[in-house]
């Protein structure tokens, strides 16, 4: 835990915010209205929805907001429109869970009701500060023309775990665009988790651009009141756009143990993610933290929209993580938008889910994270069926029966040991995402592709595949891992890309492991222990409810070693 002793101040601050009720968010009339108009579709209406992924009954949802732990409690906050299925008109919602899979929902946590938030509240984070107590920033939108300032919440009463009513900092906005400070004010959003240095000084960082430049703008406060911009961001990328929900936390090289965000050790690396507007996609890079300069230096390349590291490579954006202190782990958030058309999103009422949260941690490597589902999930898994080893020959299909193959976890490890009928691997394949579409599932080589079929149809019109292939590189066999969607629907209105990425695993010495968490419309995988991660958001017309099933395959000419197989079917979570 951080010092203590620059807190005295903030005592006095949380006396003066909880003077003033009359900026209380909540209203005694708006409770569950927003809830209550509309309930779950049946199953038999609503194929797409998740059975154990959080989404709300209907409507929009985007970003994770401010997660955190609070007096044993878990609590999502998260961008929500209360009026359609359309982005617009942004809450946070709030929900709170003991295990982070069954959740209950409360009153909106904040909505537009003052100047400095009258357009919008969107993106934030929560800190918890040393005495225990959780505060909010977010952004609040001031105009029509998009103005974006940061402001600060806190509950209205602390001996709640639930923290069902939040109050707006009366001197609110605490950061703002202007003339000499030279930000873009419509592009000056999402708060991170702010950190404590040892010299008890708050820093926290907003996302923002210049031009094209990308940045991470770093603010300074004593009393988490009033907040100075230094003189440069704590990080920056060139042609990089707007850096969207920027996080910054530290990482341990000494285990997979999280460590609180206000740490600095020498055991400690630190980490840096941005979302990219331009893109949509996320990347993050592993580095140090100069506590002297106030700088991030990545230990190589930088936040960047054509190459470096990302969470997940599939429908995977607006990602926050937060400190667990009770089990000691770091947990990443993330949002799964839709890959259908709009017009099919108004029709079915809703849009967008989060991912299952995971357990995030350093590779032993120190060059990337390894990222797991939370082990809460496993909770919901029923009649296990486990496939005995066998060798898969060359173009065969095996179906595994007895499991709800619409919603379901699995879990498969295949071993290679003969690699000389390897394709050779050509150098300027430098795009992983493109040598999956060109070398989709129906097309053959030696080593690949193999793995899995989710959400087939039994005559194989539509599935999604996740596989992988081997090639035979210079000095090392590389392995691709893909997520192939294109044909995952007979309706062609849907977004059918398919993704892929390079999975540092050595096929010599290693198993290829894949894990499917399989939910209706969501295929989240992880390669390689979780090194790789892709989601896919797939919309099957005949591979839907009972008639969706589930296949391990090998299609390449090689025969390969299924060496292990394990599949459950699914409980439904508790969501509202």
């Amino acid at each position: 835990m951080a010092n203590h002793s620059s807190f005295s101040s903030l005592f006095l601050l949380f006396s003066l915010f909880l003077g003033y009720g009359v900026l209380q968010l909540q209203a005694s009339h708006h409770v569950f209205q927003h809830l209550q108009t509309t309930s779950p579709a049946s199953s038999s209406h609503q194929p797409y929805r998740t059975g154990y992924h959080f989404q709300p009954p209907k409507n929009w949802i985007n970003d994770p907001n401010g997660p955190m732990m609070y007096k044993g409690i878990y609590h999502l906050f998260y961008q929500y429109n209360p009026k359609g299925a359309v982005w617009g008109n942004i809450v946070w919602a709030h929900s709170t869970s003991t295990d982070l899979i069954n959740w209950t929902p409360h009153e909106h946590a904040i909505y537009p009701s003052q100047p400095f938030d009258q357009y919008g509240c969107w993106s934030g984070s929560a800190t918890i500060l040393p005495s225990g107590k959780p505060v909010i920033l977010y952004t609040g939108i001031i105009d029509a023309k998009n103005t974006q300032v940061q402001n600060l919440a806190v509950p209205k009463n602390l001996s709640d775990p639930y923290l069902r009513e939040w109050i707006k900092y009366p001197k609110n906005p605490l950061m703002a665009s202007t003339v000499e400070n030279q930000i873009n004010g419509s592009s000056f959003r999402d708060p991170t988790t702010a950190w404590l240095g040892h010299d008890n000084i708050w820093r926290v960082i907003i996302g923002s651009k210049h031009h094209r430049k990308g940045l991470a703008i770093l603010y300074r406060s004593r009393d988490f009141k009033k907040w100075i911009k230094a003189k440069h961001p704590l990080h920056s990328g060139k042609d990089t756009g707007m850096w969207e929900c920027p996080d910054f936390f530290p990482v341990s090289t000494a285990g997979q143990n999280g460590v609180d965000t206000s740490i600095v050790a020498p055991d400690v690396k630190h980490v840096l993610k941005a979302s990219l507007d331009d893109t949509k996609h996320e990347y993050y890079t592993v580095g140090t933290y100069n506590t002297i300069l106030d700088r991030y230096i990545p230990d190589k390349g930088s936040v960047e929209s054509d190459s470096g590291l990302r969470y997940d490579y599939g429908k995977f954006y607006a990602s926050k993580t937060f400190f667990d202190n009770e089990k000691g782990r770091r947990i990443l958030w993330g949002w799964i938008n839709e890959s259908s058309s709009v017009e099919d999103d108004i029709k079915k009422g809703w849009s967008g889910v989060q991912a299952i949260p995971r357990k995030i941690w350093l590779d032993k490597s120190g060059k990337q994270l390894v990222q797991w589902p939370v082990v809460e999930l496993e909770k919901l898994r029923v009649k296990q069926v486990k496939l005995p080893s066998k060798i898969l020959e060359g173009g065969s299909v095996i179906e595994v029966s007895d499991v709800t193959a619409v919603q379901a976890d699995v879990k498969i490890s295949f071993e290679i040991s003969d690699f000389k009928k390897a394709e050779v691997f050509d150098p300027s394949w430098t795009d992983p995402q493109q040598l999956c579409i060109q070398k989709g599932a129906s097309v053959k080589s030696a080593l690949g592709p193999f793995g899995l079929l989710a959400l087939a149809s039994k005559d194989l019109k539509e599935y999604t595949a996740v596989f992988f292939r081997i090639f035979k590189g210079q000095d090392k066999y590389v392995v691709l891992m893909c997520s192939d969607q294109s044909r995952s629907s007979l309706n062609n209105d849907n977004d059918k890309v398919t993704y892929g990425a390079f999975l540092n695993v050595d096929p010599v010495h290693e198993k290829l492991s894949l894990r499917s968490l399989i939910d209706h419309s969501i295929v989240e995988s992880f390669g390689g222990g979780g090194k790789t991660c892709i989601t896919a958001r797939v919309y099957p017309t005949l591979a839907i409810e009972k008639e969706a099933h589930l296949y391990a395959f090998n299609y390449g000419t090689e025969n390969v070693k299924m060496s292990s197989l394990s599949a459950w079917s699914m409980k439904k979570a508790h969501i509202y």
